[in-house]
């Protein structure tokens, strides 16, 4: 028969502490505390009736008071660039998961790209003695950091970052996504790509930009200069190069973007300027975010796992802060990358499209 749980109490009711619990499991408050912080030495039995009584009370340990006595707080801090990117709220609850499965707790910063807020965001951390810190930001600030690096925090990066004993890099292959993305354009019968990056200040976007033009050079193709240009990551980043390649002259028949919020804004662009994806602009994003399936057409994207780069983020900071790591162990961890096929890549154009004046495809007023 299930155990009945106590109801939540109300603001006048006396709050529920250790001592209740020690009452009810007939046990000492050192056995209550000793079990709750996990201690191996607690006799099983005495184990088994302290968390059946925490079970009926319904009682929410004080971690901080846990943290008083363990000497760890459980808790990792997790760095991203911006929360507004649909990518990187994913990112957190890929991680959040892993660490509540662990029975970690995580605390996040979301920087901008702001070096003065994310100096804040590494106070806070501090403030809250995190035992590690993921910093996904997808770029470096490398001296904001060397706060958290001389206090001998553990950090995991996405691609690089500093050097020490404490630090540990998650290495994308991005190389392999793009060359499946590019190939798959290739079999289509695609020969004029265009490209459009996130910013080249940081080491992702020269990554994923620099293996797009090496998958060219493998198939035997190229760019014109006007076909590739830089945005910033952000829908409006993709709006004003799409506009910019419309208003210089004839398209490619295929566009690659550096992530999928680019590539939505710039098929909202090409829609309102009459033209058609894939029919007359073939198009592939890069992250594969929920949101890309449901656009029009669904976006063909390169997919990079949030779940894998969560679990290999908090698997790293782990086994630093537990002690877990064995001698010789890498301090890299690998995410692969996969493209995702689906209704916004099709066979190229006419030839006449492109031969075409620039200004009839100006986008709609």
């Amino acid at each position: 028969m299930a155990t009945r749980k106590r109801p939540r109490q109300g603001s006048q009711e006396k709050r529920l502490d250790i001592r209740d619990v020690a009452q009810h499991a007939k046990v000492s408050i050192a056995t209550v505390s000793r079990t709750i912080n996990g201690v191996p030495t607690v006799d099983k039995e005495l184990a088994r009736r302290v968390w059946a009584a925490i079970e009926e009370l319904n009682y929410f340990p004080n971690t901080q008071a846990r943290a008083l006595v363990s000497g760890r707080t459980r808790l990792f801090g997790l760095l991203v660039s911006e929360i507004t990117n649909p990518f990187f709220p994913e990112l957190i609850q890929g991680f959040e998961e892993v660490a509540v499965e662990n029975g970690y707790e995580i605390l996040i910063g979301s920087t901008n790209y702001d070096p003065e807020r994310m100096s804040l965001c590494v106070r806070r951390m501090l403030e809250r003695n995190v035992e590690g810190v993921a910093v996904m930001t997808f770029g470096v600030e490398q001296p904001l950091l060397e706060e958290l690096a001389s206090r001998r925090v553990p950090m995991v990066f996405v691609d690089a970052g500093p050097q020490g004993e404490l630090m540990r890099s998650l290495v994308v292959d991005y190389r392999k996504g793009i060359h499946e993305g590019v190939q798959h354009l290739a079999v289509l019968g695609h020969r004029d790509f265009g490209y459009i990056s996130g910013s080249l200040q940081h080491r992702s976007s020269q990554l994923r930009r620099a293996a797009f033009l090496e998958a060219l050079e493998t198939i035997g193709a190229a760019s014109r200069k006007e076909w590739i240009s830089e945005g910033d990551h952000t829908l409006e980043g993709g709006m004003r190069c799409m506009e910019a390649m419309i208003a210089a002259g004839p398209l490619p028949t295929a566009l690659l973007c550096s992530n999928d919020m680019t590539a939505i804004g710039a098929l909202r662009v090409l829609t309102k300027a009459g033209l058609r994806v894939p029919e007359d602009v073939s198009l592939i994003g890069y992250d594969d975010i929920h949101l890309a399936e449901f656009v029009n057409p669904p976006l063909t994207t390169v997919r990079m796992s949030r779940n894998d780069l969560a679990r290999a983020a908090f698997n790293a900071l782990r086994s630093i802060a537990e002690g877990q790591e064995k001698e010789g162990q890498p301090r890299t961890w690998k995410v692969t990358t996969a493209l995702t096929v689906r209704q916004s890549t099709g066979y190229p154009r006419k030839t006449q499209l492109a031969a075409a004046p620039a200004k009839k495809r100006t986008p709609k007023k």
